[in-house]
């Protein structure tokens, strides 16, 4: 029997016993304080780092290993719709340099290539959208914040724009006399000035769909909001350029080779940032589907820019041929290239460690910090 505590008996540290308060259950405050002293043992092994802590670190899990998020409502038209549009931005640049150098042929192909691919994306989103009346909703409001309503006033100010150079472009086939004479003598410079304003309003068509993708919480789309928009605009002008080489003669195609080259440099160095720099996050990138598209996108861009700095020294019939390779090789590089990031977001959103893992990590970081 353990001796019976009273007021003429206080407690002392290492002594049983507690001094008892009339009013009070004597019980419940030896338990309350024997709690408080093993909370205080347990914090203060977790401040020290304590391998031999009370309570072990807590593992990661969600209810019954159920996702966190729901996957992305969009479908597999929006991929389509990020891999046109960037063409249609990629060919509108590749067009105003085309133009100022006087490469005919090499104009005509890149600006009918981009009102084709903008008319494409116009289809995707209206599709993904499910009724067309819905994307002139979009138009009634204006919201800066919002990046999906200021995608949807740059695709409709770029659509005109390339429309009017690519239908200046039927200039050449009126006559030289009368009212249509002067259309036609109009239609060059009015083309000109139309290009231009659709290759500087190209870069935001190519770009601000990674804006679009990293403002949503999907792990593997938020989290790398920096490389995104590079990745996105050197698979543009990766595009633009494969559409040159495709279409255009190899005479007019040399300035296509070196901005394939610029933009394949810039899309794989920001596509390896991607896939390395996020920790877990990264991790979809190397599986599964994207992880294969990404490791073809990056060989078929290789191979592009290759080939198209290689067909301007070959023979002409086999520099055409190969030029025409470099080209289609450029197109699924960039088409492999926007699907391998729409899967991998997709992936990231059903299994509920990526988004809780990074979480935990990231309150960590702070409570070290602070």
């Amino acid at each position: 029997m353990s001796p019976k505590p009273s007021q003429e008996t206080p407690h002392q540290p290492g002594q049983p016993g507690f001094e008892h308060v009339p009013g009070t259950d004597p019980i419940g405050g030896q338990a309350a304080r024997m709690w408080d002293a093993g909370m205080g043992a347990r914090r203060a092994k977790k401040r020290r780092g304590d391998a031999n802590a009370v309570v072990p670190d807590a593992e990661f899990r969600s209810y019954y290993g159920r996702a966190v998020l729901k996957p992305p409502v969009w479908t597999h038209e929006i991929a389509y719709y990020l891999f046109s549009g960037g063409l249609a931005a990629g060919c509108s640049m590749l067009a105003a340099v085309a133009d100022a150098r006087g490469d005919v042929l090499a104009r005509r192909v890149l600006r009918t290539t981009s009102l084709g691919a903008v008319g494409a994306s116009a289809y995707f989103l209206i599709a993904d959208l499910g009724r067309p009346e819905r994307f002139y909703n979009m138009l009634r409001v204006a919201k800066v914040t919002s990046p999906m309503s200021v995608g949807t006033y740059i695709l409709s100010v770029f659509g005109p724009l390339s429309g009017a150079a690519a239908v200046a472009e039927l200039g050449a086939l009126l006559p030289e006399w009368g009212v249509l004479g002067l259309l036609r003598r109009v239609a060059a410079p009015a083309g000109s000035v139309a290009g231009v304003g659709a290759a500087l309003t190209g870069p935001l068509l190519a770009t601000y769909t990674a804006v679009l993708f990293a403002d949503t919480a999907v792990p593997s789309w938020h989290e790398p909001y920096r490389e995104l928009p590079f990745v996105f605009g050197g698979s543009a002008l990766a595009a633009g350029s494969g559409a040159a080489l495709l279409l255009a003669p190899v005479a007019q195609s040399g300035s296509a080779a070196r901005l394939a080259a610029i933009g394949a440099t810039v899309e794989l160095a920001a596509a390896h940032r991607m896939e390395t720099a996020h920790g877990l996050v990264s991790e979809p990138f190397h599986l599964g589907r994207p992880g294969t598209f990404l490791k073809t996108a990056r060989a078929l861009t290789v191979a592009g820019v290759a080939g198209g700095v290689a067909a301007r020294f070959l023979p002409r019939r086999t520099g055409r041929v190969v030029s025409a390779l470099a080209g289609a090789s450029l197109l699924g590089g960039s088409f492999l290239t926007r699907m391998a990031v729409f899967e991998a977001g997709v992936v990231s959103t059903k299994d509920p460690k990526y988004v809780v893992v990074p979480q935990r990590e990231r309150l960590e970081a702070r409570q070290r910090a602070s």
